[in-house]
């Protein structure tokens, strides 16, 4: 996580409803971190050689840039509606949306985008740029989607490894500044033999397996009561596949917390099925942490 002093929290902004549901999150979402908010625009036309100064004579307000600058500023005034007294600037960056939030990850202290944008296809549920960026960025990436449930806990889904910790300490400061509960969800299934052609289950001791997974989910929330003592921490071991655990757990979240990627994923993949998986699923907002190179 980005903690330089300062740091900003960054919003996408096309125009979309989906954007606008991001600008609001974002800036409940730098008031209680007490930072700026940056609202950004990834001005494309320049790149496709459009031209985007209003033609001569044209009314006012006309031409692409113009229509970008209105754009950027109804953003920026949603958000101090959302937050009066939040420090809130604007810019319209050339570039593509993706390409643009991307640029501002290293310096920010999250990157906040909508599940779909204008330039979306209808039949996905999450568009492509909010893949891209939380596949890449440098910082955490929040996604606005669903229904953040305000009396409801920081869900955290944790596996056992150290690419967990950092999405797990983000949740707990997460929690904290929202005064919620956290709620850590670790999910485990039958072992299976691993054998050429053979994934039969093994035959296992059942209570045996429980408190071995019991054991990984308490490793892996270890130091974070110390750390953040007014954070009530519930645990949930619960055998099922991770992404119908993680689901039914957002259902009455205010945010899922995820590392970009787990254990036993491909490490090609930047950001593994299970994020993404949730990026499609979740019934509120997603976050999604990058863990240390």
């Amino acid at each position: 996580m980005n903690s330089a002093n300062g740091a900003a929290v960054v919003v996408g902004v096309d125009g979309s409803e989906p954007a606008s549901r991001a600008v609001r999150l974002a800036a409940r979402e730098a008031a209680r971190r007490n930072r700026p908010l940056r609202v950004v625009h990834g001005f494309i036309w320049p790149l496709l050689r459009v031209p985007v100064s209003a033609p001569a004579q044209s009314p006012p307000g006309a031409g692409l840039r113009n229509q970008a600058e209105q754009l950027v500023a109804e953003a920026v005034r949603e958000a101090e509606a959302e937050c009066p007294g939040l420090r809130i600037t604007g810019e319209i960056i050339d570039g593509e949306a993706a390409a643009v939030l991307l640029g501002e990850s290293p310096t920010a202290a999250m990157v906040v985008l909508g599940d779909r944008g204008l330039g979306g296809f209808a039949a996905l549920v999450v568009g492509s740029v909010a893949v891209q960026v939380a596949s890449y960025a440098d910082c955490p990436v929040l996604i606005a989607r669903g229904t953040a449930h305000d009396g409801g806990p920081v869900v955290v889904g944790v596996d056992g490894s150290e690419l967990s910790r950092p999405a797990v300490e983000f949740a707990a400061e997460t929690a904290s500044s929202r005064g919620a509960r956290l709620h850590a969800v670790h999910a485990y299934t039958h072992p299976r033999s691993q054998g050429p052609g053979d994934m039969q289950p093994l035959v296992y001791d059942e209570g045996q397996l429980r408190g071995e997974e019991d054991r990984v989910l308490a490793e892996s929330l270890a130091g974070v009561e110390e750390r953040w003592p007014d954070v009530p921490v519930t645990r949930e071991a619960v055998h099922a596949r991770q992404v119908a655990a993680l689901t039914t757990a957002s259902r009455d979240a205010q945010l899922l917390v995820l590392g970009r990627q787990g254990r036993g994923e491909l490490s090609g993949l930047l950001l593994g099925s299970v994020s993404q998986a949730m990026l499609h699923r979740s019934a509120c907002p997603v976050a999604v942490v990058r863990a240390p190179d």
